[in-house]
Order: C-alpha cells, then sequence, then structure tokens
C-alpha cells in the first residue's frame, strides 16, 4: 500500500526533455492508484495552491528544479524527490531520467526511504522601514554590481554591530546547502548540510576583507549600499533577481522559518561520497587531430 496518497510532479520549465519524463511518472503514480498532479511548465502562484493536500512532490531537472522546488514546497512542509536531468545534480536523488522507476516505487511503498532537512535564509530588502522585496533562499543570497565593470562597497553589519566594508564584486551569503554551489566556486569552505550556519564569502575582494566567515544560526547580517560610493547593485536570491539595492538601501539576511525537506534513498552519510564524486578530477579522453571529423 502506497505512503504517498497525493504527489506532484513538476517539469523543469526551460528544459522540454523533462517533460515526457514528468508525464511517465503521472502515469506510474496513477497505475500505482495515487492521487497526482502534473506541471511542465509552471509558476509558484500555480502549484501553491495544491500544496497543502500535498505529500511530496517530485522534481525533475538538475538543482536549477530543486531549488524552484524547494522554495514553494517548504512553506508548506512538502518534502521533495529529485530526478536528475542535468549535470551535476548535488540535490537530486534518482540519478537519471531512465532509472526513475524502481527507486520511485520504492519509495512510494514506504520502503527504506528517510527525510532530509536543510536551513534555508530569508533575505529582504528594506528601504529605511519599509520592505521592498523579500524571499527565502536554499542556497544562497547575493548582492553583485551591475553591468559596470565596478566594486562596490557594501557596509556589513552582525547583531546590529559593524563588521566591515567590502570593496569587492559580490558578496554571497549562503546556507550550508549552498557552500558547494557559488561559495565554494569563490573559496568558500564545505560545509555538510546537517549544519545551521550562515557563511559570508565576499567575491573578488580588494583591498578589504578577504576570509569566509561562518556563523550560527540566529545571527542576523545586515548589508547597506555605501551612499558615499554609489554604484549599481543588484540582489538575487537562488539565482532569482528580486531588485537593485539603491543607496542607502539595506538587505537583511537570517535564519527563515523554512526548512526544506527532501527524500532520501542513500545512506545518511551519502554527503561526503556524492561530492568527492563530483569535484575529483576526471581525465576526459581527447581524440588526436588525425581522428576528429567535422
Amino acid at each position: 500500500m502506497a505512503i504517498f496518497k497525493r504527489v506532484g510532479v513538476l517539469a523543469h520549465p526551460l528544459r522540454p526533455q523533462s517533460f515526457p519524463v514528468a508525464e511517465a511518472i503521472g502515469r506510474f503514480l496513477a497505475a500505482a492508484g495515487i492521487v497526482h498532479w502534473v506541471y511542465t511548465r509552471w509558476e509558484d502562484r500555480q502549484v501553491s495552491p495544491h500544496m497543502a493536500n500535498t505529500d511530496m512532490v517530485i522534481a525533475i531537472g538538475g538543482d536549477g528544479a530543486m531549488l524552484r522546488a524547494a522554495r514553494v514546497c517548504a512553506q508548506h512542509g512538502v518534502p521533495v524527490l529529485g530526478v536528475n536531468m542535468g549535470q551535476l545534480g548535488f540535490l537530486t536523488e534518482i540519478s537519471g531520467p531512465n532509472t526513475w522507476e524502481t527507486p520511485l516505487a520504492q519509495v512510494v511503498h514506504g520502503d527504506g526511504w528517510w527525510i532530509e532537512e536543510r536551513m534555508m535564509i530569508k533575505a529582504a530588502l528594506m528601504d529605511g522601514d519599509r520592505e521592498i522585496a523579500s524571499g527565502d533562499a536554499l542556497n544562497d543570497v547575493v548582492i553583485s554590481r551591475g553591468i559596470a565593470a565596478r566594486m562596490i562597497w557594501l557596509e556589513t553589519y552582525i547583531d546590529n554591530d559593524w563588521t566591515t566594508t567590502y570593496n569587492a564584486d559580490a558578496l554571497i551569503i549562503a546556507t550550508a546547502t549552498g557552500s558547494t554551489a557559488y561559495a565554494l566556486a569563490c573559496g568558500g569552505p564545505i560545509l555538510p548540510p546537517e549544519l545551521r550556519n550562515i557563511l559570508i564569502v565576499p567575491v573578488a575582494p580588494h583591498l578589504s576583507m578577504e576570509r569566509p566567515i561562518v556563523l550560527s544560526e540566529g545571527a542576523t547580517v545586515e548589508v547597506v549600499a555605501s551612499s558615499e560610493h554609489p554604484s549599481e547593485t543588484a540582489l538575487t536570491v537562488d539565482g532569482v533577481y528580486m531588485g537593485n539595492i539603491e543607496p542607502g538601501n539595506c538587505v537583511r539576511v537570517q535564519a527563515s522559518q523554512h526548512v526544506s525537506r527532501f527524500v532520501r534513498l542513500r545512506e545518511r552519510n551519502y554527503f561526503y561520497r556524492s561530492l568527492l564524486d563530483r569535484l575529483e578530477p576526471r581525465s576526459t579522453v581527447r581524440l588526436k587531430p588525425e581522428d576528429r571529423r567535422l
């Protein structure tokens, strides 16, 4: 007997190759007697009304699809099972679009899966006491320069105390999940996903604080765009543009009240092996020039 009574299926809206997989999974769920819904092209507002009565969501795509699904599911405590169709798939659990049937049968019949919870952070763009925009991030909040190749000056406060002024291309404020994403590419440390910390990593800092900072879950980070050195500055939350940051505006980041929940089939210590499988150097066999074909 199936454990999950109602399941949602979300394809990657920008990857049409994920649509047939979503439809096939829908047919599988129907054959198993599970009430389900399927979206291929979707916006948050379309799927949110379904979440109150949904037990699990299956997201098809890469980590981008997982981030998008996790944000809408977290508000309702709905766990996400990922089917990888991307390159890395750090967050997905099923390895590929042709290998989903056996593990999905295992999940829907309650055989050996567990729920992993991951901390999220909330970013609010403030103009004085007025909130301009806000959003939750599973990976990271990024404050970055605009089109002009000009560094930005960011006054940074931790728990209401001035900490430093960054002169950099960008500032990344990440979760443990985000520590293996953009923050890692910029020299940040790797944090295991069960940690509930906030990570600050500057991008190409010049004559300013260059070391990453790891904060506790309860910390509040406030970043103010410099009025003395105004420059076009943008705020993104998990890669989603939230708006421009005007001089004197503040971005406030703290732990979200929501957590992302993922359905896992691997052992609970899966993280390190999965990480190393993706990060260890790979040697690609290349053809000799004379063997290449145009």
